[in-house]
């Protein structure tokens, strides 16, 4: 039972009536009286709440940033109306609105609420319980009790550098030679056979086909396709630390079904500081996953900090990006440090044949010294292996402080630490790695491009 502001509103003019009264101990007892009575009576009359029947249906996928509706139906079995308030609670991460929703179910009948869900982090978001607090005809009183009525929306990664892609596919094309400039990669794949022109390398003169043409006619090749990319995300504890701005896709300004997995937004954004290095990791995994497989490699996922968090492998092309952003959704950082031997045997037990290992993880020399240069050679005998890290750009900001004696010494702290990272770079490029180090707006774009210019090589 629950009173309302009814109640005490009929209680404090009772108070009045009494100190007015000429015999204030009988006046007291009638008004306590007629208020119980009141309250017993309108409790009878309230709709009860414990047979109420309530199911869910509605959205179980979202992307972060964006809105998705959860639809409440409650029925009504009991023989009186079930009028007054709903609360249906979530998690404060779920971005739960309206917090209260109006309840009104005649005998026999159901009504449709609608929660609107804008979730300001990644993974599952459960609903908590639902709690109904229906009241009386006189407004005085309330039953009030809970219901489980379970739930689960997984929030997905925003996958905010998709806006890259068509640029990055541009320019695979021309590299594969569909593109009207024709340049073509160095690639180990054949291609076709055309005549000869001033610059060709001579080593691509096919001989046969010379002598049966009578003309010098050289082969051209492209970047060999069906190669496989496996991309290793660190989970440890140095993908918690937040760098940069993040933009997130204001809520309501999304159009409906613009975000399913590979839809596009148009929202218009606001900026909200510190995404983990984890995040901004992701959404470069993502862009690069996309871009490989439209060049027709195969792209396998690991996630790895103590041990093998996630692992996607043997995906098609079409459920390659779903897998992944479901994958990716529950994963978070663990405040461990990772085990980069334990990584290296697991890349080297699960991808037997030559492949390009994509490691995204930070360029923290002491974490790397200690644990992944050791174990790197290893892994590069056997593999190419392509490094990309965020950096921090309130660094590079922190280094050109002058002015006062705490920006100087902030100005040196971040020069050691810039140094820091230099030097890691070039042990690992001497080690035959390639190392992508840059802000965190500009990861994913860096690593797509950096996967291309392997392709151009024709070291992929």
């Amino acid at each position: 039972m629950a009173l309302t502001g009814r109640a005490a509103l009929l209680a404090l003019l009772g108070t009045l009536a009494v100190l007015l009264a000429p015999q204030p101990g009988a006046a007291l007892a009638g008004v306590a009286l007629l208020i119980v009575a009141l309250v017993v009576v309108d409790l009878l009359l309230a709709g009860s709440v414990r047979p109420l029947r309530l199911t869910r249906s509605g959205e179980r996928l979202v992307r972060l940033g964006e809105s998705v509706e959860v639809e409440l139906i409650v029925e009504n079995p009991g023989p009186r109306r079930a009028r007054g308030v709903l609360r249906d609670a979530w998690p404060p991460s779920a971005g739960a609105t309206p917090r209260h929703l109006p309840l009104d179910v005649p005998p026999g009948e159901r009504r449709r609420l609608v929660t609107t869900l804008t979730p300001t982090r990644r993974g599952d978001r459960e609903a908590v319980t639902v709690t109904v607090r229906t009241l009386g005809p006189l407004g005085v009183a309330a039953r009030q009790g809970s219901h489980r009525v379970p739930w689960s929306v997984r929030v997905l990664p925003p996958f905010l550098s998709r806006k890259h892609l068509p640029a990055k596919l541009s320019r695979l094309r021309e590299l594969e030679g569909r593109h009207p400039s024709m340049i073509r990669g160095q690639g180990t794949e054949f291609d076709s056979l055309r005549e000869y022109v001033v610059g060709d390398d001579v080593r691509s003169i096919d001989w046969r086909a010379t002598a049966r043409r009578n003309d010098v006619v050289v082969r051209t090749w492209r970047p060999e396709r069906d190669r496989r990319v496996l991309i290793v995300l660190d989970t440890g504890r140095t993908s918690a630390g937040r760098v940069g701005t993040a933009p997130i896709p204001l809520a309501g300004e999304v159009p409906k079904g613009a975000g399913g997995i590979g839809g596009t937004g148009g929202a218009a954004s606001r900026v909200v500081p510190g995404w983990p290095r984890l995040d901004w990791s992701m959404d470069a995994a993502l862009l690069l996953a996309a871009l490989a497989s439209r060049a027709g490699d195969r792209v396998d996922f690991m996630a790895h900090d103590r041990g093998v968090r996630a692992w996607v492998s043997g995906t098609g092309r079409t459920e390659l990006l779903s897998s992944l952003v479901n994958t990716m959704a529950p994963i978070e950082a663990e405040l461990v440090e990772a085990d980069s031997a334990g990584m290296v045997a697991a890349v080297m037990s699960r991808a037997r044949r030559r492949c390009l290992v994509v490691l995204l993880t930070d360029l923290n020399p002491a974490a790397l010294e200690e644990g992944l240069l050791p174990v790197l050679p290893r892994l590069s005998s056997r593999h190419l292996v392509l490094l990309a890290a965020v950096s921090d750009p309130q660094v590079a900001e922190m280094a050109a402080g002058r002015g006062t004696s705490e920006l100087v010494y902030g100005a040196a702290a971040a020069e050691h630490l810039r140094a820091g990272r230099r030097r890691i770079t070039a042990l690992l490029r001497r080690q035959g790695v390639e190392v992508v180090d840059t802000a965190p707006e500009q990861i994913a774009p860096a690593l797509a491009d950096a996967y291309l210019a392997l392709k151009a090589a024709g070291r992929l």
